[in-house]
């Protein structure tokens, strides 16, 4: 499965998958081969960082 191009888009996709399938953004990120640093950069890029304490990217 292809995951958003678009930041915003991808950022609430990320979100989601994290609440409702992932305890945390590492093995979200293996599961679905992503990187996980260029996953950081991405969501970055618009203001968005890691909490690993609530699972989500705020």
């Amino acid at each position: 499965m292809a995951i958003p191009k678009d930041p915003v888009i991808l950022l609430s996709y990320v979100n989601t998958q994290l609440r409702d399938n992932y305890p945390n953004l590492t093995e979200l990120c293996e599961s679905l081969d992503i990187n996980e640093s260029e996953l950081v950069e991405c969501l970055g890029a618009i203001q968005y960082q890691y909490d690993p304490g609530q699972n989500q990217f705020k």
